[in-house]
């Protein structure tokens, strides 16, 4: 009986203990790779929304000398806004054409810049062809900004990828040297981006993270500190 017992053990029990052993050691290797397989896959579609934000937050401050606090803003300003864009006719380097423009700049010294830019305008379409001036005109935000970009959707920027969380935004005006700044920061927590994924190795990234004084997640700007609106992944 205990012949048979041993052989039992050795022959089925034993191989079974050993397959199970091997299967437990790949997985815990396999685990942390798939992990970090995902973790890169989905940071990079974050990065890519965090960048976006903080495009049109540098364009809504061109306008606003501000940043915008909430996500509503900034969809508003992409839908609905206008920019300011200014262009040179002329060239500084053409010597003729800046002697005429200094010309007619002294004939109409007492307009502001603006005004006199505008009357260089009138002039230049009139046939005055040599005149070095600026033109500037308001053009929609979404004809300026992403018109390269075929993946860019604007009602998308309110929700971190993979979980449907909202990212968080605020704004502010921090005094620094006596002066004023506007700051921004947009965040996407680990814990709503990485959703799905093997809990565990989340938690520990957490930590690794607050043990080197990171943030837990993916984050762009500062209302702390002026950081020229740096991502933490830069």
């Amino acid at each position: 009986m205990g012949t048979i017992i041993r052989k039992v053990f050795t022959y089925l029990i034993l191989p079974i203990c050993i397959a199970g052993l091997v299967y437990l050691n790949v997985e815990s290797i396999k685990e942390p790779v798939e992990f970090k397989k995902h973790r890169e896959y989905r940071e990079s579609i974050a990065i890519q929304r965090l960048k976006d934000i903080r495009d049109l937050q540098v364009a809504f401050k061109n306008v606003n000398a501000h940043y915008a606090s909430t996500i509503d803003s900034l969809k508003w300003f992409y839908n609905e806004g206008k920019m300011k864009i200014t262009l040179q006719v002329g060239s500084k380097d053409d010597s003729l054409a800046m002697a005429n423009t200094k010309k007619y700049t002294q004939k109409y010294r007492g307009l502001k810049k603006e005004k006199l830019n505008e009357k260089l305008h009138e002039l230049y379409l009139a046939g005055e062809q040599n005149l070095v001036f600026e033109v500037t005109s308001e053009i929609p935000v979404k004809d300026t900004l992403f018109t390269h970009r075929t993946d860019f959707c604007v009602d998308s920027l309110a929700f971190i990828p993979f979980s449907g969380d909202s990212i968080i935004m605020e704004s502010t005006v921090k005094k620094v040297s006596g002066v004023n700044v506007p700051l921004f920061e947009a965040s996407m927590p680990f814990k709503s981006l990485l959703k799905g994924l093997n809990n565990q190795l989340r938690i520990n990234l957490d930590a690794e993270r607050e043990d080197q004084g990171r943030y837990q997640g993916l984050q762009v700007g500062s209302v702390t500190q002026p950081n020229n609106n740096a991502g933490n992944w830069e």
